[in-house]
């Protein structure tokens, strides 16, 4: 089942949709979020993905600290202060979404409570909604935002597939069918082991919509060029991947994020793949194709003088690789035909040759 954003069709023979994941790499400040946006907008993403809070509703203040919780370095702080220090007002929000769309960035919104889909659905219209796994067992939730009925990202990490199956079918009872299912997990980072993208098709053939998947790859490591082009040839329709404005900076989420150069040629390396998968359909030879064919397949020679007049047996022809000669499926055909000239040893033997 294909999911529209926009004009753009998300499903099986269509571009893969790249979402830059903004996350909370901003660090709090509307410059650095906007540093990421052009990042995102010049590496040609196709959507930019915001994560609003209200932090009051969406952790108690008690909320425990420690490693997996925030990125490296921040771990002794109080979760809740941290994440309050660093969350944006709604009124940047509401900047940066324009700034976005002035881009030509689709918006997807990751929403962590009810009070931030109130303010993303009276204020900033986004393109996409995103659920997180915090939230993906909470009935109203998901139900609140598939009303919107805009495209929904049903994110999947941790998550058993009875749930996933729930969740599906909690946003389907509200008429929202433009559902996709996002692989992966944040497992600051995630080890090649975790990422299971053998799984991306079979997620797929279970539900029948588009499958995403977000990479948390180490952001410093080859793998994190190669994870999601990976993704792609197992069938990913989406790629998420987190983005920064530097990632030597060590701000928020900055394990699996990319610089917006490094993003650049991760998108690059994307549509390359794309092109190389090609089509699983039989299609006619390009004319590179036909090229290729005329160069390197063998054609008929004489394997030995042959006088004008002869007719001409198998044991005349022998079959070489040259620029000039019938081809060796044509061989039946050549069988018996005179020559209408002299022939050296490993001449071409072509249809001009004979009669």
């Amino acid at each position: 089942m294909d999911v529209r954003v926009g004009s753009t069709v998300i499903g099986d023979g269509h571009l893969t949709f790249v979402v830059a994941e903004m996350a909370w790499s901003h660090d709090g400040s509307v410059d650095k979020a906007k540093v990421i946006v052009r990042g995102a907008a010049r590496a040609r993403a196709n959507a930019i993905n915001l994560h609003l809070t209200s932090m009051p509703d969406y952790m108690v203040p008690s909320y425990g600290s420690g490693p997996g919780r925030v990125s490296a370095g921040k771990e002794t702080r109080p979760v809740f202060d941290y994440l309050q220090s660093i969350n944006l007002p709604q009124a940047d929000w509401v900047e940066l979404v324009e700034y976005s769309r002035s881009l030509d960035l689709a918006v997807s919104t990751l929403c962590n409570d009810h009070a931030s889909l109130e303010f993303a659905a009276s204020r900033l219209n986004p393109d996409i909604y995103m659920i997180h796994p915090s939230a993906i067992g909470e009935e109203a939730f998901v139900r609140a935002v598939a009303r919107q009925g805009k495209p929904t990202v049903l994110y999947l990490g941790g998550c058993w597939m009875g749930e996933a199956e729930r969740a599906i079918l909690w946003a389907r009872g509200e008429g929202n069918q433009q559902l996709i299912l996002q692989h992966g997990f944040q497992g600051y980072p995630t080890r090649p082991p975790e990422m299971n993208l053998r799984f991306i098709p079979t997620l797929k053939g279970m539900f029948g919509f588009p499958v995403a998947f977000g990479d948390h790859t180490e952001g410093g490591s080859e793998l994190a060029l190669i994870a999601p082009l990976l993704a792609v040839a197992a069938g990913a329709n989406v790629i998420e991947k987190h983005i920064t404005h530097d990632r030597a900076a060590k701000g928020e989420d900055f394990e699996a994020a990319l610089n917006p150069a490094e993003f650049a040629t991760l998108v690059q390396y994307l549509r390359q793949t794309e092109e190389a998968l090609g089509s699983s359909t039989w299609r006619p030879l390009s004319q590179r194709g036909l090229d290729y064919r005329s160069v390197v397949r063998k054609r008929a020679v004489a394997a030995r003088a042959i006088a004008k007049g002869a007719r001409i047996g198998p044991s005349d022809v022998v079959f070489k690789r040259a620029d000039a000669g019938v081809f060796p499926e044509e061989l039946p055909i050549l069988i018996g035909r005179r020559t209408i000239a002299e022939l050296e040893e490993s001449t071409p033997i072509t249809w001009d040759d004979v009669a």
